[in-house]
């Protein structure tokens, strides 16, 4: 195959990056812990679940911009 009959690689925006949560606030829920976390890069907003203290929080929202 040649150069022309192969397509593009996409690229990623030069702002996208892989977010850093922290957690802003924390509250005991019926599932578990709701963290709501902003990223320190870009300032997203999202909301996890904690089901457990020792379990990885799984995403309840997708990321918000500010």
């Amino acid at each position: 195959m040649t150069a022309l009959h192969t397509r593009p690689i996409p690229h990623q925006a030069a702002s996208a990056h892989e977010h850093a949560w922290s957690v802003e606030s924390r509250h005991p829920a019926s599932e578990g812990t709701v963290l709501y976390v902003r990223c320190g890069g870009c300032g997203v907003r999202r909301i996890d679940v904690q089901q457990h203290p020792m379990a990885p929080p799984t995403a309840l929202s997708r990321p918000l911009t500010p």
